[in-house]
């Protein structure tokens, strides 16, 4: 076995069509050696026909972030496929309508709070079902929407990756003494499924067609999926609480 990844053994959330940053993620995991277990919810059966679709089929659980049976039984539903873990990817994110496409004064607690819970205290719930099953040199990383700004449109979902990335940073600092990083992609827009529930998205992708320096492709995943391999692979054994911008450098360039 060779690759980048030869011999992870990783769990992979997020994966809805091939269209998702995280199908690509597992694709090239596995081109590059890794075992991967993929999670869904809700959709169950679209994941295990889009699983097909990778070069190796692989297994999928069901997991729902905010169910804590579901938490609690992860590790023996993992250890049904593999015998551990190496890295966990966190590519979860949820909003009512009420919190998006402008409604930011507007949302009720409750859909706010179903935001905040889903893409942003996963991130912590999902890394501590599976640390059980992970070892010193393990990752966990997730993908954010560059958070230091207000993005028309995102709304509620700005504030939610925002705690996103700090929850990163404190996960970063809690489980480093146990030998495990904590990093995210901060991936430019792409037309995935969450994007497209995003009223108005259509503001980002001209943005970033007019002014990213590399120039931005709307529908290639690969680059943030390199660069989530990059962080769950051996080659950034000290790099933790880091944010890793993949956005053919719009962030760099003022407005």
């Amino acid at each position: 076995m060779s690759g980048l990844l030869a011999g992870k053994r990783l769990l992979v959330t997020g994966v809805i069509t091939d269209a998702s940053i995280a199908f690509s993620v597992a694709k090239l995991a596995q081109e590059n050696g890794a075992q991967v277990v993929l999670t869904g919810y809700g959709r169950l059966s679209l994941v295990e026909r889009i699983a097909k679709r990778l070069p190796e089929p692989a297994p999928v659980i069901e997991v729902d972030v905010t169910n804590t049976e579901h938490l609690a039984g992860l590790a023996d539903r993992v250890r049904e496929h593999v015998d551990g873990l190496d890295g966990v990817v966190h590519s979860i994110g949820f909003a009512p309508q009420s919190c998006l496409g402008g409604g930011f004064l507007d949302a009720p607690w409750e859909d706010v709070a179903t935001a905040l819970h889903v893409s942003t205290f996963s991130y912590k719930s999902l890394a501590m079902a599976a640390l059980p099953l992970m070892s010193p040199g393990g990752a966990v990383v997730g993908l954010t929407f560059d958070a230091t700004k207000a993005w028309p449109v995102y709304d509620w979902m700005g504030v939610a990756k925002a705690g996103l990335e700090s929850a990163s940073r404190y996960l970063a600092l809690h489980l480093g003494k146990q030998g495990i990083r904590s990093n995210l992609v901060a991936a430019g827009p792409l037309r995935t499924i969450a994007a497209k529930s995003i009223p108005g998205f259509d503001q980002f992708e001209d943005a970033w067609a007019e002014r990213a320096p590399l120039g931005w492709s709307l529908t290639d995943q690969e680059p943030a999926a390199r660069a989530c391999l990059a962080l769950l692979s051996d080659w950034f054994p000290a790099t933790t609480g880091e944010i890793v911008h993949v956005d053919g450098g719009y962030h760099a360039i003022g407005s």
